[in-house]
Parts: C-alpha cells; sequence; structure tokens
C-alpha cells in the first residue's frame, strides 16, 4: 500500500500519541509499505510552529527520513488538480494533500473526517 500521512498523522507519529489508532500504526510501520509526507505538511508544520500553535522537532527533515518517510514534493500537477475537487472544506494544505493523493494514487492517512467527501481512499488514523 502506499500512504500519504496527512499533518495531524505526522504530529501524532513523531509524537508517538495514542491519538494514532493500531490499524494505522501498524499499516506506517509495515516495511512493505510506501509511507509518504508531502511537502505541504512540512509547510503547515513550520507555519504553526512559528506562530506558537504547534511544536515541531527542529530536525523535522532528519525524523521523516529516520522512519523511512519518503518526502512528497509540490508539483504544478498536483497544484493544478486542486482546481478540479469539489469544495468540501477549504483548509489549502487539506486540499493539496487530497490533490496528491489523486495524481499520485495514495491512501491518505487521516483522523479528519472531511477526506471522506472527497474520490480518494482514506485510513482512519
Amino acid at each position: 500500500m502506499r500512504l500519504l500521512l496527512d499533518t495531524n498523522v505526522v504530529i501524532w507519529w513523531l509524537e508517538d500519541s495514542d491519538r494514532l489508532g493500531p490499524v494505522a500504526r501498524n499499516a506506517i510501520d509495515d516495511g512493505g509499505n510506501e509511507v509518504f509526507v508531502s511537502a505541504v505538511s512540512a509547510c503547515e508544520m513550520s507555519i504553526k510552529s512559528s506562530l506558537g500553535k504547534l511544536r515541531t522537532p527542529a530536525d523535522l527533515e532528519q525524523q521523516i527520513s529516520k522512519n523511512s518517510f519518503m518526502a512528497l514534493p509540490i508539483t504544478v500537477e498536483h497544484g493544478v488538480a486542486v482546481q478540479d475537487l469539489p469544495l468540501h472544506h477549504r483548509d489549502p494544505f487539506d486540499r493539496i494533500l487530497i490533490a496528491q493523493a489523486r495524481c499520485e494514487g495514495l491512501t491518505v492517512v487521516t483522523g479528519d473526517g472531511q477526506f471522506y467527501g472527497y474520490d480518494v481512499p482514506v485510513l482512519k488514523a
């Protein structure tokens, strides 16, 4: 399986939080699965950290690599694909993640119920 972690899931994984359920935790930990972290998640975490709304590791890039997650850049194709999404909600970070999942054939791992309104596979965090 090819997984794309929502920003909340990246945070929960790095914090070893109980908020991340066992099914999602096992899927992320399964070496047979490819696990991606989007550049948009790093951007969202950095913005919220600079506003004092979130604490993120100073070595986020190394943490992503250490956990064998693959970095997923944002491409022009992803940006253009956002325009085809229904407007179920307005969070630009989530909309880019959904577009990336659609373009790249990824399953989104998330605790956000709004993702279910889009035509992407979702694994409940």
